[in-house]
This record gives C-alpha cells, sequence and structure tokens, in this order.
C-alpha cells in the first residue's frame, strides 16, 4: 500500500519539532501540487508510519 496524501484537517494541538533543512525542501517539493499543507503532511506521513511499524520486533536490540 502507498503513501497517499490526503487534504482532510482534524482538531490539532502544537507541538515543536525541528526537521533537517533537506527534508524540510523535500516535503515542500512533495506537498506542491497538492491542497495539503506542510503540518499536514507530517501528520499523515507519522500516521502512515505508525500504521505499518513492525510490532512484532519494536523493541531494540
Amino acid at each position: 500500500m502507498s503513501f497517499k496524501i490526503r487534504t482532510d484537517r482534524k482538531e490539532t494541538e502544537n507541538k515543536t519539532i525541528r526537521f533537517p533543512v533537506n527534508l524540510i525542501s523535500q516535503i515542500e517539493d512533495a506537498i506542491q501540487e497538492h491542497d495539503v499543507t506542510f503540518s499536514g503532511f507530517v501528520i499523515q506521513a507519522c500516521e502512515y508510519a505508525l500504521e505499518h511499524m513492525d510490532t512484532e520486533n519494536s523493541t531494540n536490540s
């Protein structure tokens, strides 16, 4: 299943997070043709990552 960018909005709370400059540029390029904010994209990417995480071996070795 591939990652799809959605335009839906949800209730939110502010959090501060730092991104590498090159990652910001990549995200901004990816969302340029979509009706989605930077924050909206990051939320969707985190939801996707959580849904597809390998939970069998989730402890660090």
